[in-house]
């Protein structure tokens, strides 16, 4: 048991020397969200619906704690193989740095000397704690039968809990470095006023004022949803910054960051969703985006009408393929953003540009860290998520959600309020069901077809419980789809459906 716990605490030194140096070292890069990405990378079918299901918006959290946790344990069984024979176990922390290398030279902005250093000061320390820790309990390289006398034992465990003490500092330290450079910078050209910009929201088109638990019609930057399979979230500079326009064109183009932004911008509010939401779910959101029109940067390459499929590529390698036909049609206006709500796009949503492609899911389509738009055919490339099971047609599907009330409510008038979403088609009209009896809800003023909609039943409600459930119809008069379905391979289906007890 000391053996393993000794084990344990030089693996935490070790990965906690590791996310300092991270956060110190230009080039380096965090082992843990290294060895995390390799796993999402390697992920089969169906990962990514059970993660998302189980921890939402936080699985990127829960698989660094994972691996983290695995560390931990493989330091444990190091330690036990030390104490038996020293050389094992410190040949187990060495394979382990080896991998973390591995793992880290294959992160986009990483550099393979740094990580090199990184990865061996980080084994190094592991190494030497565990020998130290050892030593003071007299059983390295000793039969397992061994005993250590008391005044080892305490020695011993002072000293691990101040590895583990250090462990932990240095952790935190290097997570809060690392952490504070992942905030947006400054872009090296500040970004000219769009010529195009949207009216001032009329006082009706957020209801969310006068409902309390109502979500906004436009939702902060800070609280937006996030999902993507980025645990290392690239740091781009705009003066470096290069977006190629390749594939079936007639001029392969590169653009700067100062040629994209000189290009006239336009402001527009859409919702964007995605694919993993479940029915009353919070993995979707709206707010005002500020670019240039996407058809404008590929007329400069000269689209050929062979083109069937646009594959936007992200600084990391990730995909996403759209049809052509979506994008080039009149009706909708994809762009190229790089403003969220009046600001340069925060880094965790795709800074300095991403596209913003209205009526898509997330996943065909919403390319953050944007480097690349290849034109190619329908069928000569699948993008990321459709080899994993995923449907390579992405549609937003109608859907709505019950925001208020929650599980319970007092008796008298109790306001019933959601939102209904169906980008591009808009939400013609939204009925509430009270055990059975539908009414039809006042709605807010819709911003767009592209944007969601609140909408608001005020209920006289009376004691006992009751089940409300809500459906929408889109701008198209086609009514939400009732009966349930999980989120793969195209998105869930069926009416959001809650029980109330009123007393």
């Amino acid at each position: 048991m000391f053996a393993a716990l000794a084990g344990l605490a030089a693996a935490g030194l070790g990965l906690g020397v590791a996310e300092a140096v991270a956060g110190i070292l230009p080039g380096a890069t965090s082992l843990v969200d290294a060895v995390g990405q390799v796993v999402i990378d390697l992920q089969p079918p169906g990962a990514k619906d059970f993660v998302v299901e189980l921890f939402g918006t936080n699985d990127k959290l829960a698989l660094e704690i994972v691996v983290t946790l695995v560390a931990l344990v493989l330091g444990a069984l190091f330690g036990t193989l030390a104490a038996r024979r020293f050389v094992a176990g410190a040949a187990g922390f060495g394979v382990f740095g080896a991998l973390g290398f591995v793992a880290g030279i294959g992160q986009t902005q990483a550099m393979p000397a740094m990580v090199a250093i990184q990865a061996a000061i980080a084994a190094g320390v592991a190494i030497q704690t565990l020998s130290w820790l050892l030593g003071w309990l007299g059983i390295a390289g000793a039969p397992a039968t061994a005993s250590i006398p008391d005044p080892a034992r305490r020695s011993f465990l002072l000293r691990t809990t101040a590895v583990g003490i250090g462990a932990l500092a240095a952790g935190v330290f290097g997570r809060s470095a690392i952490e504070s450079g992942r905030s947006s910078p400054t872009p090296s050209t500040p970004l000219p006023a769009p010529a195009e910009t949207v009216p001032p929201l009329s006082a009706d088109a957020d209801l969310a004022s006068n409902v309390r638990g109502l979500t906004p019609i436009v939702v902060p930057n800070d609280v937006f949803y996030r999902i993507d399979t980025a645990l290392l979230v690239p740091s781009l500079d705009t003066a470096t910054w290069r977006l190629r326009i390749h594939g079936l064109v007639e001029r392969e183009t590169t653009l700067d960051w100062d040629q994209l932004i000189s290009m006239p911008q336009f402001e527009q509010y859409v919702t964007i969703a995605c694919v993993s939401n479940e029915v009353g779910g919070r993995l979707v959101g709206n707010a005002k985006w500020t670019g240039v029109p996407l058809r404008d940067v590929l007329e400069i390459a000269g689209p050929t009408s062979a083109a069937t499929q646009l594959v936007g590529r992200s600084v990391d390698g990730w995909t996403a393929g759209m049809p052509m036909a979506w994008v080039m049609d009149p009706a909708r206006e994809p762009m190229i953003a790089v403003k969220m709500n009046d600001v340069p796009l925060p880094r965790s949503h795709g800074y300095p540009a991403r596209l913003i492609v209205p009526g898509l899911f997330g996943y065909v389509s919403a390319t953050k860290w944007l480097s690349e738009l290849e034109l190619t055919t329908w069928e000569a490339y699948d993008a990321y998520w459709v080899p994993l099971g995923w449907s390579k047609t992405g549609p937003i599907l109608t859907q709505s959600r019950i925001d208020t009330p929650h599980g319970s409510a007092a008796v008298g008038r109790v306001p019933i309020a959601g939102i209904a979403w169906a980008p591009d088609r808009g939400i013609g009209k939204v009925e509430v069901g009270i055990d059975g009896t539908w009414s039809e809800a006042r709605l807010s003023t819709p911003i767009s077809d592209a944007t969601w909609v609140q909408w608001l039943v005020e209920w006289d409600a009376t004691p006992g419980q009751h089940t409300i459930s809500v459906r929408a119809t889109d701008g198209t008069g086609m009514l939400q789809e009732e009966i349930p379905s999980r989120p793969a391979p195209d998105g869930a289906r069926g009416w959001h459906t809650i029980s109330v007890n009123v007393s």
